[in-house]
């Protein structure tokens, strides 16, 4: 017990002091996990729009299967992603194995099936009589489209923020596919994983306080949304 408190002790020091260590791992968690996000929130708004907007065999057994890749385990897109970018892999060429940029592409298909499958519910969930009046009204579809975006915004929001999320704290993948390399692509899941079987549970510690205050940050942003 005396040894857990000097660690927790000793990890608050580490961020009080703003250690070097602890905000290089620090921000390039939130560099790669906010870079993920970003562009599987632009995909996922484009193609949540196409499916929602249109009719079209199988529309419901392919929203099906979106929904199931919502617990897809991080292991297994970080198998998918290190056989494709592998030197005997396809993309093998590019020699973006073990980078920052293989990992954004994990966390990336990582998080789009629960954004696109969100944003596909918040779309659906908007008031027909809204879209029904603004077609009577002579709406085109691009403006139906932007209508029913803004009514369905906040929830739209949420499903964003829950996918950066998903980045931020998975652990799998960047292991697999980022070889958790100093200085270079290691995190904060992965360093936890790694100091803590080292025993320097002061700079475990430390970055778990981040990780569990990046959380806590989503789940109040998430709460404030719901309100509104």
């Amino acid at each position: 017990m005396e040894e857990l408190w000097q660690g927790l002790v000793k990890a608050v020091e580490l961020i009080v002091t703003l250690d070097p260590e602890v905000m290089e791992i620090a921000g390039r968690s939130l560099r790669i996990s906010a870079t993920s996000s970003s562009i599987a929130a632009v995909i996922c708004l484009f193609l949540g729009s196409l499916i929602h907007f249109n009719r079209f065999p199988g529309k419901r057994v392919l929203i099906n299967i979106i929904q199931t890749l919502y617990s897809v385990p991080t292991v297994a897109i970080g198998l998918f992603v290190f056989v494709l970018f592998s030197r005997a892999g396809p993309l093998g060429g590019l020699s973006l194995l073990f980078t920052p940029a293989v990992m954004i592409i994990g966390q990336l298909i990582l998080v789009m099936p629960v954004m696109l499958g969100f944003i596909i519910a918040a779309l659906s969930g908007v008031d027909k009589t809204i879209v029904d009046t603004a077609i009577s009204l002579g709406a085109s579809g691009y403006q139906m489209a932007i209508l029913t975006l803004r009514e369905a915004r906040f929830a739209v929001l949420a499903a964003l923020i829950m996918g950066f999320g998903r980045a931020i704290s998975e652990v799998g993948l960047s292991l697999m596919v980022g070889g958790n390399i100093r200085g270079f692509t290691r995190t904060i899941t992965t360093a936890i994983s790694l100091e803590t079987s080292k025993g320097d549970l002061e700079l475990s510690i430390a970055l778990g306080i981040i990780l569990i205050f990046l959380a806590l940050v989503i789940n109040l942003i998430l709460n404030r949304i719901q309100q509104r």
